[in-house]
């Protein structure tokens, strides 16, 4: 199963006496049949997951697993859920929310609770729910097989969804132009690693709608995995498209974890004009994020275009208290990719935004190769320095934003909008071997307003090899800025790059890294 596929198609109710009491319960939604009332409250939720962590993990047993995992995917396809059972499909100016079925990709049901006020009814599955498509399928199935996940109605067309959970820890927001692409994860364990990669998957939710009228969600979620337990907060707000998701995570270890990824984001990249010797497809790009931006905690803005690299390839960007990261579209013209059925000119960025101190640690990023678009080849995540041992407990606060770039950087600060690799030397000219050249523009406000000049400088670092007649011009008819520069190395060990511009003692762009590969 490839990443794409299990993103894509992606244990008891509270009852315990520590709950809060019962609160009233509003009318039922047509069409959706309920459990029992049951006390409510996130502080029971906490203490349920800490208390799972201290018994032992127990995988999960897929229902009707025969049937559902040969489903076809166009059985699949033709299994929708009928609007009229949607929750709060008739509240006044609530978001709507549908369910999904199981299928391949995603065989294992999760249960869905209500709340109101300070109690909850778990929503019970029932086949009726669904149009199958085939009478024969529906009556091969049990009646209590359960839900996939859900998905939030965008409330200006009812027809669409903004927000999706499903599979593992999986969820993804559609941004500003409806468009799905990166995804995010509740955690991540053993992200690339020499052990096999966990993946914790949510096992129950709790939804709370927002006031009349409002855009706003809450979902709460607990958490179980082989490694890991955990007690999720989520305020997911949408207004006219711009989407923040406000997360509090509280996390506790079943056993010591060598990597545990914060905050993690997952996405796809393939190729893009910096790369073109992996271009076997006719489109000019193909990718759902072209970059890691980063704004470390000593306030240095970072940009690190993406690879498909030859093989695996973790990169750990060192940093304490940092003030944000995310994996970024920052192509967002249609021209960039020519394709007009998947529109990864419309994919949104994520932007990862702490709400404490995460104090020491490093973002990773994880580039697996692909050969196709169908492969989500790309992780980035923020790994805590100090080690997670079995027992321990840890929270973290943040918030995502789902929009069309990474914020832009003080002003005053250039940022990075393509990057260029070629072979070296002069056109024209014999090529010298082992010789190539970078070309990187920037653009931003303070770089407009300048003239045409030659004393703005690269300043150019590399891990090995030389740099050979770095320049900087401004490129005719544009407002762009563009760093030139060759680097003379032999064989094939991966280079690692810096290139942002100055003049003077002033520094007019944020920082460009970059990872390229000889072969």
């Amino acid at each position: 199963m490839n990443r794409r596929e299990f993103t894509k198609h992606g244990l008891a109710a509270l009852a315990s006496s520590t709950l809060l009491d019962n609160g009233a319960m509003a009318a039922e939604p047509e069409g959706l049949e309920y459990g029992p009332v049951q006390p409510f409250s996130f502080e029971a939720l906490q203490a349920l997951a800490r208390q799972r962590s201290t018994a032992a993990y127990v995988e999960p047993t897929p229902p009707a697993a025969e049937v559902i995992s040969n489903l076809s995917f166009d059985a699949s396809q033709a299994i929708t859920f009928r609007r009229q059972c949607a929750l709060w499909t008739a509240g006044p100016g609530r978001l709507a929310v549908r369910f999904f079925h199981l299928n391949k990709y995603v065989g294992l049901p999760v249960r869905i609770h209500v709340v109101t006020g300070r109690a909850s009814r778990e929503i019970l599955y029932r086949a009726r729910y669904f149009d199958y498509g085939s009478p024969a399928l529906a009556s091969r199935l049990p009646g209590d097989l359960g839900f996939a996940g859900f998905r939030v109605m965008d409330t200006r067309t009812s027809e669409t969804d903004w927000l999706a959970f499903q599979g593992a820890s999986y969820f993804r927001a559609a941004g500003e132009q409806g468009q799905y692409g990166i995804s995010a994860r509740g955690i991540a364990v053993d992200t690339a690693m020499a052990t096999r990669e966990e993946f914790p998957r949510f096992t129950e939710f709790w939804l709370k709608p927002g006031s009349e009228h409002s855009s706003t969600i809450t979902i709460y979620a607990l958490l179980e995995g082989p490694s890991v337990t955990g007690a999720f907060a989520f305020e997911a707000r949408n207004t006219e498209g711009l989407i923040t998701t406000d997360v509090q995570a509280d996390l506790y270890a079943r056993a010591d974890i060598q990597r545990l990824g914060i905050a993690p984001l997952t996405s796809m990249y393939w190729y893009r004009q910096n790369d073109l010797r992996r271009a076997i497809d006719w489109r000019p790009a193909i990718h759902d994020s072209d970059g890691l931006a980063l704004w470390t905690g000593s306030g240095e803005r970072l940009w690190r275009p993406l690879n498909d690299p030859p093989t695996l390839e973790s990169n750990a960007f060192i940093d304490k208290h940092p003030k944000g990261f995310g994996l970024s579209q920052r192509d967002r013209d249609f021209d960039d990719y020519q394709d007009d059925g998947a529109f990864y000119n419309r994919r949104p960025s994520v932007w990862v935004e702490p709400k404490d101190d995460w104090g020491e640690g490093a973002v990773q990023l994880v580039e697996i190769p692909t050969d196709d678009e169908i492969h989500d080849n790309i992780v980035a995540f923020w790994q805590p320095r100090a080690p997670v041992k079995k027992g321990s407990a840890l929270r973290v606060r943040y918030r995502l934003l789902w929009q069309p770039e990474d914020p832009p950087p003080p002003a005053g600060v250039a940022r990075v909008i393509a990057t260029r690799v070629g072979l070296g030397g002069v056109p024209g000219q014999p090529r010298p071997a082992d010789q190539f050249k970078f070309a990187i523009d920037f653009d931003g406000p303070a770089l407009r307003q300048l003239k045409q000049r030659y004393d703005v400088e690269a300043v150019v670092t590399v891990s090995r090899g030389r740099v050979i007649n770095p320049y900087v011009i401004k490129v005719v008819g544009t407002n762009r800025w563009r760093a030139i520069f060759d680097v003379a190395l032999t064989g094939k060990d991966p280079l690692n790059l810096r290139c942002f511009l100055r003049l003077g003692e002033h520094t007019l762009s944020e920082t460009w890294i970059y990872q390229f590969f000889p072969t």
